[in-house]
């Protein structure tokens, strides 16, 4: 019974991350991004490169974003599924596939910094730098069902 505690509390610590890194990439990316472009100053060809680079990033995040749901909703009824054993292997293999595509997330994140640092000039790279670090999470859906 305390591996199956484990598991438990291994999903909910894989949910309250997600749950955070959604409310970040979502606060910065759809809160702030019709005003980022405003906010950084950025000059016309500035603009064209940030939206193309946007695009495919927005894209991929999004898709991301739904195998990491499917994923997740299988964890969750595996977890609270008849008969009264979980299927312990099958719990790990709906983590394992949510852990590597928040790795993944977090990579192409981390490229489309990198891309965007790439065509800012240094004090939209500080402005820039100085929103990101500002922003706090929203609270998570685990926090809403626990009274957080």
């Amino acid at each position: 019974m305390k591996r199956y505690w484990l598991y438990v509390l291994l999903t909910l610590s894989i949910l309250l991350n997600v749950g955070v890194l959604g409310a970040v990439g979502y606060n910065v990316l759809k809160h702030d991004a019709p005003h980022l472009e405003d906010y950084l100053k950025l000059t016309e060809p500035q603009r064209r490169q940030w939206h193309e680079m946007e695009r495919g990033f927005m894209s991929e995040l999004n898709a991301t974003w739904i195998d990491i749901r499917t994923h997740r909703e299988r964890m969750i009824r595996l977890i609270f599924s008849f008969p009264p054993q979980p299927d312990v292997a099958a719990i790990e293999a709906e983590r394992a596939a949510i852990s590597r595509l928040q790795e993944s997330q977090q990579r192409r994140l981390i490229d489309q910094l990198m891309a965007e640092r790439g065509i800012l000039d240094p004090s939209q790279r500080k402005a820039l730098t100085e929103l990101l670090i500002s922003q706090e999470p929203a609270i998570t859906m685990e926090e809403r069902l626990h009274g957080k």
